[in-house]
């Protein structure tokens, strides 16, 4: 064919220098417009008619590549096949120059291809329910990691014109610089494998690391970070290697059990803590919630008097029902009846040691929801009928003294104080 073009040339009486330099200027527009038109014809005709297919189809892994874009950059190789076939018509300089850059090219296509093919991978495998308990995200970028690294050392020998082997041989003396620029994914792999193996975090997850400001939940786990949604709907990204260096709170235990815990006190005023007399036990009884309560403890307590000749005249003396005691009952039986309340899960009413603030009752129990509008609104239901019924048992709530408190001891205040003053006067 060159032979030819170059002869219809001569014979129009052109130079065959000249002619011959035409040649390759209209060979390289030729090949220019044919690797065009494939380029064109494969987005335009062949793409589409696949991605017909793939979309009308009942499988959902080819959607997922097709989302991914895994066809659509192979569809780049086309022209550069087309290119590299044409080469021999060049110049062997020329021609030597095509190879290098269309080697190079496919290289780097076929790189972001298999990165494509990697994240339609990792897409794939999160459809299925194991992936919540055992990502693969990271061992993906790792893989990612190789493939770019393995590419950039075939296009370099491929531009310097050595062996690939060379370069890698000569890494080995590098070893020390490449392990500081990937020092972070390198732990960030071992960090993965530990998270994996060990099923500490998993997406989904709710996590607390105050060192960070991270509680919220788990959103992404990548092969260098951990990405954290908190609750104020901001992100918190910490290094996946911390999580397993650092201490961390993971609360999917108490997702999984169906409770979420209640530890809250109400401190008594001490000073309104007293045996109960006989009104108190007959106004008691009338309650719902105590009324067997009552009976069991006076029959055990008079049986106990009784049986050790206990001189009941005297307060001290013996066994008696408290108000502190008989409010720690109710509470008690209340929370066993509330049906907020995990009946399978530990519940009591204790007292902690008194202190500066009064007397702690604490109310230990488990939620029936995980949830924390719902946790809330039962917690808040409960605590709200306590402090209601505390004065019932002739109890007071302790609280620090306010204004109003200062006025019932008739303190005036500076003017109060002025107005004595000149009184005196």
């Amino acid at each position: 064919m060159r032979e030819y073009i170059l002869n219809v040339l001569t014979g129009y009486g052109m130079n065959s220098e000249i002619a011959n330099y035409l040649f390759y200027i209209l060979m390289a527009v030729f090949v220019g417009l044919v690797s065009f038109m494939a380029n064109l014809i494969t987005k335009k005709v062949i793409l589409k008619i696949l991605a017909h297919y793939i979309r009308n189809n009942r499988f959902k892994w080819d959607t997922i590549m097709l989302e991914r874009r895994v066809f659509q950059r192979m569809s780049h190789i086309v022209p550069a096949i087309i290119i590299y076939a044409f080469a021999p018509v060049f110049p062997e300089n020329v021609e030597a120059k095509i190879y290098t850059g269309v080697t190079v090219y496919i290289t780097l296509v076929v790189m972001f291809v298999i990165s494509a093919f990697l994240n339609s991978v990792n897409d794939i495998y999160n459809n299925f329910e194991i992936s919540k308990t055992r990502p693969i995200k990271g061992f993906i970028q790792i893989v990612k990691v190789f493939v770019f690294v393995i590419g950039g050392i075939l296009i370099i020998a491929e531009i310097i014109g050595q062996n690939p082997l060379v370069l890698l041989g000569g890494l080995g003396a590098l070893s020390a610089v490449v392990l500081l620029i990937f020092q972070d994914s390198i732990l960030g792999l071992v960090a993965g494998i530990q998270l994996s193996s060990n099923d500490m975090v998993r997406v989904g997850d709710w996590i607390e690391m105050s060192n960070y400001g991270a509680d919220g939940y788990v959103i992404d786990i990548s092969l260098n970070t951990v990405k954290v949604q908190n609750f104020d709907k901001t992100i918190t990204t910490i290094p996946t290697y911390k999580l397993v260096s650092d201490s961390l709170k993971n609360w999917r235990g108490m997702v999984e059990t169906g409770g979420r815990r209640i530890k809250r006190s109400v401190y008594i005023d001490t000073s309104s803590i007293t045996f109960c007399t006989d009104e108190m036990i007959d106004e008691f009884k009338k309650i719902h919630y105590l009324k067997d309560h009552i009976m069991k403890k006076q029959k055990e307590i008079a049986e106990y008097n009784k049986k050790n000749n206990i001189d009941a005249s005297v307060k001290v003396n013996g066994r008696r029902l408290t108000n502190i005691g008989v409010f720690r009952a109710y509470v008690s039986n209340y929370l066993k009846n509330h049906p907020g309340i995990n009946k399978n899960m530990i519940q009591m009413v204790r007292q902690l040691p008194p202190g500066e603030y009064g007397l702690p009752i604490e109310v230990y129990a488990f939620t029936k929801t995980t949830n924390w509008v719902e946790y809330e609104g039962i917690q808040a239901d409960i605590f709200d009928h306590i402090l209601a019924v505390v004065p019932e048992f002739k109890l007071k709530v302790f609280q620090n003294p306010t204004g109003y408190d200062f006025r019932s001891f008739g303190y005036k205040g500076v003017s109060g104080m002025d107005n004595a003053i000149d009184n005196r006067n």
